[in-house]
Formats: C-alpha cells, sequence, structure tokens
C-alpha cells in the first residue's frame, strides 16, 4: 500500500480528483486538514470523496449569480440568510457537500446568527446555487441532504432542479420565484455582466424586476 500526505497532492485549477472508499472519519480528517480558508471545495456521498478546484471563470459566475438572487430577493421584499460555500454534512447518512452558493429564505429565521449548522436538527439550505465549470455537481449528495431546489449554470444556460421523493427532477419553473422566468433571465444577466460588468448588470437586473413587479 502507499500512503500519501494531503500536502503532496495538488489539484490544479479546473481540475479535481476523485478519492474512492473514504470513511467518514478519514473525510472528516481531510476537511479539518483543508482548513475553512481554501480554494478547493469537496463532494461526498457513501464513502466516494471529490476535491475540485475552481477555475477564474466558475468564480465570476458564482458570484454574479449570488448577487442577482440577493437583488431579487430585496425587491421582492423577502427576507434571506445566505450561507455561501458551507459545508453541509451528516454522518448518519454518509453525504457532505459545500454548494457554490446556498440560501435559506422559507427558513431563514431558523438560521440568523448561526454559527454551526448541524443538519439533524438544522434545515437544509431552501436553494443552492452550483457552477458546473470544473465538473459536474454530485447530485446524490444533495439528494441524501435533501435540499429542496438547486441551479446550476453550464455553458450559459441555467437548469432548476426539484426534489421530490427521493431524487430531483427538472423544472421549467422556480418556486421560490414563481413569477420570474429565472432559467431566461439568470444567464441573459450574467452575460451582461461579462460585457457591461457586473455593476451595471446588477442595476439592470433591479430595473428589470421593478417594472416587472409593477406590471403585475
Amino acid at each position: 500500500m502507499v500512503t500519501l500526505q494531503l500536502s503532496q497532492i495538488r489539484v490544479p485549477p479546473g481540475q479535481r480528483i476523485i478519492l474512492e472508499d473514504v470513511s467518514w472519519q478519514v473525510f472528516e480528517a481531510i476537511l479539518n486538514e483543508l482548513g475553512e480558508h481554501r480554494g478547493s471545495r469537496i463532494a461526498y456521498s457513501q464513502g466516494t470523496l471529490e476535491i475540485m478546484a475552481p477555475l477564474p471563470e466558475h468564480e465570476r459566475s458564482k458570484v454574479i449569480i449570488g448577487d442577482l438572487v440577493k437583488a431579487l430577493l430585496d425587491e421582492l421584499d423577502l427576507n434571506w440568510e445566505s450561507l455561501g460555500s458551507t459545508t453541509f454534512k451528516r454522518k448518519d447518512i454518509s453525504a457532505g457537500i459545500e454548494p457554490d452558493d446556498c440560501f435559506y429564505i422559507q427558513n431563514y429565521k431558523l438560521m440568523i446568527g448561526k454559527d454551526r449548522i448541524d443538519l439533524t436538527v438544522d434545515p437544509p439550505p431552501d436553494l443552492a446555487i452550483e457552477i458546473d465549470v470544473t465538473s459536474k455537481t454530485q447530485i446524490s449528495a444533495y439528494e441524501a441532504l435533501r435540499v429542496p431546489e438547486i441551479w446550476r449554470y453550464e455553458n450559459k444556460n441555467l437548469e432548476i432542479s426539484l426534489l421530490q421523493g427521493e431524487q430531483y427532477v427538472k423544472s421549467l419553473i422556480s418556486p421560490t420565484f414563481p413569477t420570474f422566468s429565472i432559467m431566461e433571465l439568470i444567464p441573459l444577466f450574467v452575460e451582461m455582466a461579462r460585457t457591461t460588468g457586473m455593476s451595471s448588470a446588477l442595476r439592470a437586473f433591479r430595473q428589470s424586476v421593478r417594472e416587472q413587479i409593477q406590471g403585475s
């Protein structure tokens, strides 16, 4: 058997490594060694651990989509708590995930001031966002943790998946924002941010949302 130290493993930007037969104890030890302030992200499900290193393209899309969601929530006067790329995990079901971004909306009150999340008593995020540039999202971990809604952005397209029973199904609308064409709006303003800048795209997005609210 060959044993490697975690410090010997390097994951170049845009790449990932997959480790099989990783016990929960080893998974938690790896999390502790990687630390909270790191560039890589992890996904763990039933003994399979994936470590990913995002590209700048990934991070840019993550930031602007998160900002668009916050702007939409604010314009709709909805309360929310964002936990970013928090590690969500449950030992009893051998699952752990770090979304690119996530929001508590329906359950926001339960998360105010929370510094530690225990999914055996706390709810999972109401909405998780994944940018599938480096790799495809590990849906199995989200299914196990029972996150109700996931947005996945890839190749200028947004896919909405809703948890129904034990599996996700694709949806044309977001139940969080049922009156908005999220699948069209988000990619449109992500691309606008690339050409005109984030701040101007966000202002244009807010104006578009206000016009739709006033017209409804």
